[in-house]
C-alpha cells in the first residue's frame, strides 16, 4: 500500500485525485493539502464519507502522514517551490501542474542530485494517455509533412498559455522535423497568428464549456491530416496519475511525460 498525500487536494484536479487514490486498492490517501476547508474532513468535500482525512495547509503533514508520494496540482506560481521541499524531505513527487520551464526542470534535477538522490520526481503537462499517444502518432506523421501547427484549447480558469502539452508538443515537433517550414506571417490583427516555436505556430484557446483539447494539423502538397485528443471530463486524467505515482519510486532522478510509463 502507497501512502500518498495530494497538494491542491480542493482544486478542481486535486479533488479527482483524491478520489482516484481512494479508489485504488494499492494506494491509501493520508494527506490533503489545500487553503480553504482548513480542518475539515476532506470526505464529505469531494462526495465520499468514507475519507476522514483532515484538510491542513501545513506541508510538514506530509512528514507527520508518513506519505511516501505527493501528487501536486496546485499553481505554476509555488510548484517549483513544493517540488524543493519534496525533494528537501525524500518524498516522491508526482507534478501535474503545469508551467515548469526548461531550467526549472534542470534545477530540479541538481536538487535531486544535491539531496542524495532519496527523492524521484514525475512531471507530466497531461495525464490523460490518449494526448500521449496523439503526440506519439504526431511525431511519426511530422516526418512525412512539411507544415504543422498546434492549437489547444482548454477552460476560461487556466492560468498558463499555451498548455504545457501544446508547447511539449510543438517542441518535440520542431526537433523531429526534417527541415524548418515558414509559413506566411502577416497579421492585420496582432496575435492572430499565434505564437511561433521555430516555424511551428501555437494558438490558444480559452473558453468556458472546454476542459482540455489539441490538434496537431500537417498540411502538405493536397492534403490535410489532422490528429486530435479530447478530454471531455477529468476523469481522464486519472489513469495517468495512478500509473505514475505507482511507478515514480522505481524511476531514479527527474522523469519527464507520461511517454516513459507507455513503453514502446
Amino acid at each position: 500500500m502507497i501512502r500518498v498525500g495530494v497538494i491542491g487536494a480542493l482544486g478542481k484536479m486535486g479533488r479527482m485525485v483524491c478520489g482516484a487514490v481512494a479508489d485504488d486498492p494499492d494506494l491509501t490517501l493520508v494527506a490533503a493539502i489545500d487553503r480553504s476547508h482548513l480542518g475539515d474532513p476532506i470526505g464529505p468535500i469531494i462526495g465520499r464519507s468514507d475519507l476522514k482525512v483532515k484538510v491542513t495547509d501545513e506541508m510538514d503533514t506530509l512528514l507527520q502522514a508518513e506519505a511516501e508520494v505527493a501528487v501536486d496540482f496546485t499553481h505554476p506560481d509555488v510548484v517549483k517551490e513544493n517540488a524543493g521541499w519534496l525533494i528537501e524531505h525524500a518524498i516522491h513527487a508526482v507534478i501535474g501542474t503545469t508551467g515548469l520551464t526548461d531550467d526549472d526542470l534542470k534545477d530540479i534535477e541538481r536538487q535531486i542530485e544535491s539531496e542524495g538522490g532519496e527523492s524521484n520526481v514525475f512531471v507530466a503537462p497531461n495525464f490523460a494517455i490518449g494526448a500521449v499517444l496523439a503526440e506519439r502518432f504526431a511525431l511519426d506523421a511530422v516526418k512525412y509533412f512539411p507544415a504543422v501547427e498546434v492549437i489547444e484549447m482548454h477552460h476560461d480558469q487556466k492560468a498558463d498559455a499555451p498548455s504545457g502539452t501544446a508547447s511539449a508538443t510543438a517542441r518535440k515537433l520542431r526537433d523531429a522535423r526534417p527541415e524548418r517550414y515558414r509559413a506566411p506571417d502577416a497579421e492585420t490583427i496582432d496575435g492572430v497568428r499565434g505564437g511561433d516555436l521555430d516555424g511551428v505556430r501555437v494558438h490558444s484557446v480559452r473558453l468556458p464549456g472546454f476542459v482540455a483539447h489539441e490538434e496537431i494539423i500537417f498540411g502538405g502538397q493536397g492534403q490535410t491530416l489532422t490528429i486530435r485528443h479530447d478530454s471531455m471530463d477529468r476523469s481522464s486524467f486519472m489513469p495517468g496519475v495512478v500509473l505514475a505515482v505507482k511507478a515514480v519510486s522505481t524511476m531514479p532522478g527527474l522523469t519527464v511525460g507520461l511517454d516513459a510509463l507507455l513503453g514502446d
